[in-house]
């Protein structure tokens, strides 16, 4: 998921108007990315050798996770806010972004105590502190956007929640088609 944001970040820079932050950002999301495929090669290096169906969870899911998003989001946009354009990718771009950031916020902390209750050597402590600057920066960006930015994330995190659910159940019959094999 961390690879996919950040080449959707990526891909949604305008090239031209790029700010410094989406850059930080995009930047930040391959480290992340970078860092949790460099721990997963540590637990077995045939686990995950590359992001190959073959060697993910609901692979088809996943991927349609963040995608569906992006194109709910813009569908909002361009139906209730008529934005079009650069104007409609930024704010795409701004809503996307703060619901996946409200996401990490709370599943990143899960995950690092899960990663403790096991013993585990890898921790995601510096992901966590940068997830959660990201969800600052997200919402001063709002604010600058929108006086009804508020409202908008809203509409964006029941979006997501939504898609995470369904993303979770996916997941769950992924794990149990493999325990059953």
């Amino acid at each position: 998921m961390e690879n996919t944001g950040a080449r959707k970040i990526s891909a949604s820079e305008d090239p031209e108007t790029v700010t410094y932050i989406i850059l930080k950002h995009a930047a930040e999301e391959h480290r992340h990315a970078f860092y949790l495929k460099k721990q997963i090669e540590k637990a077995g290096k045939d686990i995950c050798p590359t992001y190959a169906a073959e060697y993910l969870l609901a692979p088809a899911y996943s991927r349609y996770y963040l995608n569906q998003l992006d194109i709910d989001v813009c569908r909002y946009l361009k139906k209730d806010l008529r934005l079009t354009g650069k104007d409609l990718r930024f704010a795409a771009y701004l809503l996307v972004t703060y619901a996946i950031e409200v996401r990490a916020d709370e599943l990143y902390p899960v995950y690092q105590d899960a990663l403790e209750k096991a013993g585990s050597k890898v921790n995601v402590k510096s992901i966590i502190l940068e997830e959660e600057g990201h969800l600052e920066e997200m919402i001063n960006q709002l604010k600058s956007f929108s006086p009804d930015w508020q409202l908008h994330a809203e509409k964006a995190v029941d979006m997501e929640s939504n898609l995470f659910n369904n993303w979770v159940n996916a997941l769950g019959e992924s794990l149990q088609l493999q325990v059953g094999s």
